[in-house]
């Protein structure tokens, strides 16, 4: 019987970022194994009315998707039903194709099951990640564009890469993210600012009808950032994602001193971050959760915080391709146990 844990020994023999070049090469060639991709889905996709939503007119059959940053080109979609996913996120892309940061870039934390990463948004840019999306979309979960800057795009037409990038994937996906929160792009996060995110989505909405959803970062002021994903919201956002990586670096021994740590050691910056977020914004706009999550309690909380979703990425790593069915078993449990009979019912709880 395959076993995750085994196979995660001979994986961290490999620096993390050959791992995980392994371990996409594994997922493209899966869905062309029908009965290896078959078993997976069937022990791994929760199929169960009580999980699924409708959520800005797109149906999720699960509140857990994967976050951006691990499909970055889009050539891991078909895999993910296999992994039990009810959503993905590719990217996050740039208009033009980028090799992102100087090596080494990736490093593991596995006593605390965390990660830092300094990628820098390395993808192979717009045109042939569109061309990747075009051979899978529609798909029969949902995918999210997560979009970004070139390094090399000075701030002052930093608009511009983002209008390009609306055009691009707004006919191949069912939702897309503004990312200006990854700490890996010098000065990305200058972006952070009103007068920016109000032109931004202004004239996102111009050019699409699909809904725009705005990813911040968990080390603003709580202040700041709820003013800033209120004049996204104003400005036509339909939802904010919180959280992208940390740069506090006193929550991991030893860390880097550069790059974005996720994982377990994100776990409850993150938690208290969106709890705050949600008690201004629960009700105004859809709310994602994102930073260490990796069990079902952990899922449970952020919903009832106020996420209609939860993202995951790191807690994979760690945990195996059966992380979200575990997830959405245990959520299962946990709100027959409370007397929920739909997801839906859960969502906010703690704020109603």
């Amino acid at each position: 019987m395959f076993n995750y844990q085994n196979l995660k020994k001979v994986l961290f023999l490999f620096n993390p970022e050959t791992a995980h070049g392994i371990a996409e090469l594994g997922l493209r060639i899966l869905p062309n194994c029908r009965i290896i991709n078959n078993y997976m889905v069937k022990r791994n996709f929760v199929m169960d009315h009580r999980l699924t939503q409708d959520i800005l007119g797109i149906n999720f059959p699960n509140p857990v998707g994967l976050a951006a940053g691990y499909d970055k080109n889009a050539t891991m979609i078909k895999a993910m039903p296999a992994l039990g996913f009810g959503c993905t996120e590719i990217g996050t892309m740039t208009p033009k194709a980028q090799p992102g940061n100087a090596k080494p870039r990736l490093f593991r934390y596995p006593e605390i099951k965390s990660v830092q990463n300094a990628m820098g948004f390395n993808n192979e840019g717009s045109a042939k990640v569109l061309s990747n999306l075009k051979k899978v979309y529609p798909f029969s979960i949902p995918v999210g564009a997560n979009i970004g800057k070139n390094k090399t795009t000075p701030e002052e037409f930093a608009l511009q890469d983002y209008k390009t990038l609306i055009r691009k994937f707004e006919d191949t996906s069912d939702y897309l993210v503004i990312n200006i929160s990854s700490p890996n792009t010098p000065n990305l996060r200058d972006l952070q600012n009103e007068k920016f995110i109000t032109e931004l989505f202004t004239m996102a909405k111009e050019l699409t009808s699909k809904p725009i959803f705005l990813k911040i970062a968990p080390d603003m002021e709580i202040e700041a950032a709820i003013n800033l994903c209120n004049t996204a919201i104003n400005s036509g956002a339909a939802g904010i994602i919180a959280t992208n990586t940390t740069i506090d670096y006193s929550l991991v021994p030893n860390a880097q001193d550069f790059g974005g740590l996720s994982g377990a050691c994100l776990t409850q910056k993150s938690a208290e971050f969106f709890k705050e977020i949600a008690k201004e914004l629960f009700g105004k706009t859809v709310l994602v959760s994102v930073g260490g999550i990796s069990t079902a309690e952990e899922t449970y909380k952020r919903l009832k915080a106020g996420a209609s979703l939860v993202q995951v990425y790191t807690g994979m790593i760690f945990e195996g391709p059966s992380m979200v069915k575990n997830i959405n078993e245990g959520l299962l449990e946990l709100m027959e146990r409370d007397g929920f009979k739909n997801i839906s019912e859960v969502i906010g709880s703690d704020l109603k």
